[in-house]
């Protein structure tokens, strides 16, 4: 199995604790296993920004950068991905079930503050969960990266690099978060996936509760689902998925907009990948109602009246795999939203698209050191038609255990 499948599928909550992809297992009594897996990486980062246009809100370049003026910046950093480090607790199999536990922890390595006496960096508790699997599928319970847009991320090629650096500085870059899909994030769930069907699988989630833009009553379940389909062929393999979102949640009666309302998030995404020999072609989308442009249902889901805003994005990538040391790829993605009445009304304009193009070469020294090299155009746009470009580049190491 690739490193990138590997990964792909620990986020996933579908590697079961204990495999032979791990570095180290320590048998207990009675069948009890104890592994750890991860990975580390470091990227030399620069980016280079226009100003952002006055009389505008929302874009991902800036951050907390100058907004008055142009910028450029340099960054020792992770990239999108943090630092991940996985302690699993695999049981014996009892009566035709497997049982494990996982813990993966994901800090940085750069401090929060640009101050050289701020040493704190940002530890993340993404997975938190237990499995079970038997003939019957897969049962997780606990904290997992979320199904909705999951496989639009974990294919992104970006994935292992930096692509947009973005505007959270002590934590990961964005890739292509905000530029071709939004953020799943990780949050506790209850999850079931059928067992392989001839290569189609169905999962089924009931999540914890999110806001809704402005909307803070949130007393229905989160639901997301996906249908995969996997195969290989003469010559290479694909894989495709389909991936959907409902919730809502409502606004307090003494909410100074639509008081008593509710706003509902409807999302679908989906994605084809197919690898013929050492080529990769990748195409995913994204659509839906109240999503957001960032992290999803994020405070840009609604508009200034509560309001819920159509929001729409795609992906397309070639990556191409020369040899066991060399890979090459490119991709480009873009994230819109449709403004409403209350943007239109609205003396600030609001974003209107986002998107960015990477180019990237990738060396593997070894199955378990990588290093790399990336170049990132990104370019946020206003309804007003103004628009800020940024140039970013990289160059990093991955070493995987």
């Amino acid at each position: 199995m690739r490193k990138t499948g590997i990964i792909a599928a620990m986020l996933l909550g579908g590697l079961s604790a204990g495999t032979a992809q791990a570095a180290f297992v320590v048998g207990g009594e009675n069948g009890w296993q104890f592994t750890t897996d991860g990975f580390i990486n470091v990227f030399a980062t620069y980016e280079s920004l226009e100003r952002k246009p006055d009389g505008v809100t929302g874009g991902q370049l800036n951050g907390d950068l100058p907004t008055d003026q142009a910028s450029q910046q340099f960054r020792v950093r992770t990239g999108l991905l943090p630092v991940g480090i996985g302690f699993n607790i695999k049981s014996p199999t009892i009566n035709g079930v497997d049982y494990a536990v996982r813990l993966g922890l994901y800090p940085q390595i750069q401090n929060n503050g640009g101050s050289r006496t701020d040493l704190a960096p940002n530890i993340d508790f993404r997975e938190i969960y237990f499995t079970a699997d038997g003939k019957f599928g897969q049962f997780l319970a606990g904290r997992a990266i979320n199904l909705y847009q999951s496989k639009n991320i974990l294919t992104d090629m970006s994935l292992f690099g930096v692509g947009v650096v973005g505007p959270v500085t002590s934590g990961p870059t964005m890739g292509h978060i905000g530029y071709g899909y939004l953020y799943p994030n990780f949050g506790a769930q209850f999850r079931y996936t059928t067992p392989d069907l001839s290569g189609v699988k169905v999962a089924f989630s009931v999540n914890d509760t999110n806001d809704i833009g402005s909307a803070t009553e949130r007393n229905i379940p989160r639901l997301e689902a996906e249908v995969s389909y996997a195969t290989t062929f003469t010559g290479g393999k694909m894989q495709a998925w389909l991936e959907g979102l409902y919730q809502t949640a409502g606004f307090t009666n003494s909410s100074p907009i639509r008081p008593g309302g509710h706003a509902t998030s409807v999302g679908g995404a989906g994605g084809v990948q197919v690898f013929l020999g050492g080529l990769e072609l990748l195409a995913s989308v994204y659509g839906g109602q109240a999503l957001g442009m960032l992290g999803m249902q994020g405070g840009d889901a609604t508009d200034a009246v509560g309001k819920e805003r159509k929001n729409w994005g795609f992906l397309a990538q070639t990556t191409y795999q020369l040899n066991p040391e060399w890979k090459f790829g490119i991709n480009y993605g873009q994230s819109r939203a449709l403004a409403t009445d209350a943007d239109d009304a609205d003396s600030v304009s609001h974003i209107k698209l986002q998107h960015a193009a990477v180019a990237a070469i990738t060396y593997s020294i070894n199955k378990n050191w990588q290093v790399m090299a990336e170049y990132t155009w990104a370019q946020d746009k206003w309804f007003n038609g103004s628009h800020q470009n940024g140039n970013m580049g990289a160059v990093g190491t991955f070493f995987y255990w």
